[in-house]
């Protein structure tokens, strides 16, 4: 639980009754539990201008076996292996609660870590590609490739029949891990460093934003998408669409995406799809660590220290 915005440490152990689940809702015995960069800024309090508050648990999505269901909700669900979506909070635990209509069956050939490192990450990539109105043969950059929804991004877009997959990331051997997963080009941070790359890209998928994200419009070709679907380097400065407009001629777009628009129905199916493709060797679920869920605190701190490449999965103690 998270009793006072903070650092890794505001993160402490509580003991408490095992939640009973609501009409529409289901209760999840957890196998494992995501962790994400959206869990680092809740915590931080980064985001408490948006409505996210203290006083919460963490954690948005868990694997596991549905021990009871609540009102308007099918029984036969009780049993089942499952994936599901917590909202903002209450993931970090042994009995999490999950609104049945985000549940996905997970398949036999897939851990439940699988699922939750694949889960909302490959949901997010899918429909930000969709959002950008990507097209086999276009030519895509994604910023901040080392992350869970970043590595998604360009498994899906080489899988979808990109013409060329650039990523930006920290370092060389990041970059020779990206290549495995797709990427045809690997740059830095500020998009520079391989002169075979690209000059210009139809479709950028952002993930860190922050300062430098209004550089990046001179890299998007002449109709050319930007999406952004994180903030992990802050929001951007007031004026970042400027270079957007000084280029007026190049008829750029800018968006945001969030899968709160996407309807919970969309999202299962898709998610069903992702966890298909992976089960048969499609996509490959990118773990970078499984921890107890006793050591959150680690977790956050591995994110902090810009280590984590894909997703860690915390583990809560086996009965």
């Amino acid at each position: 639980m998270v009793h006072t915005f903070g650092g890794p440490e505001a993160l402490t152990i509580v003991d408490l009754p095992v939640p009973r689940p609501g009409a529409g809702e289901v209760l999840i015995t957890t196998e494992a539990i995501g962790v994400g960069g959206l869990d680092a800024l809740i915590r931080s309090g980064a985001l408490a201008a948006y409505g996210s508050t203290a006083g919460r648990i963490l954690g948005s999505e868990v694997a596991g076996t549905v021990a009871a269901v609540g009102d308007d909700v099918d029984a036969a669900w009780v049993g089942q292996r499952v994936w599901g979506f917590t909202g903002e909070h209450g993931g970090y635990a042994e009995h999490a609660i999950a609104t049945a209509a985000t549940l996905v069956p997970v398949p036999a050939g897939l851990s439940s870590v699988d699922a939750v490192t694949l889960g909302s990450s490959a949901m997010v990539a899918h429909f930000a590609l969709r959002h950008a109105h990507f097209a086999p043969g276009e030519s895509v950059l994604v910023r901040g490739a080392a992350g869970g929804i970043g590595v998604m991004a360009v498994q899906l877009a080489a899988r979808d029949g990109a013409g060329a997959v650039a990523v930006t990331t920290s370092s060389a051997e990041r970059g020779d891990r990206l290549r495995t997963l797709g990427a045809t080009h690997v740059l830095d941070r500020l998009g520079q460093g391989d002169m075979d790359a690209p000059a210009s890209y139809d479709v950028i998928i952002d993930i860190v934003a922050g300062a430098d994200l209004p550089s990046f419009f001179t890299k998007l070709a002449p109709n050319g998408r930007m999406v952004a679907v994180g903030v992990m380097a802050g929001v951007p400065p007031a004026d970042f669409a400027t270079p957007m407009i000084a280029a007026f001629q190049k008829s750029m777009s800018f968006a945001t995406f969030s899968a709160d628009t996407i309807s919970l129905p969309d999202r299962a199916a898709a998610t069903t799809a992702l966890f298909t493709a992976a089960d048969h060797g499609d996509l490959k679920a990118v773990v970078h660590e499984v921890l107890p869920l006793d050591q959150a605190v680690l977790a956050h701190q591995k994110i902090e220290a810009g280590e984590v490449f894909g997703r860690i999965a915390l583990t809560p103690p086996q009965s």
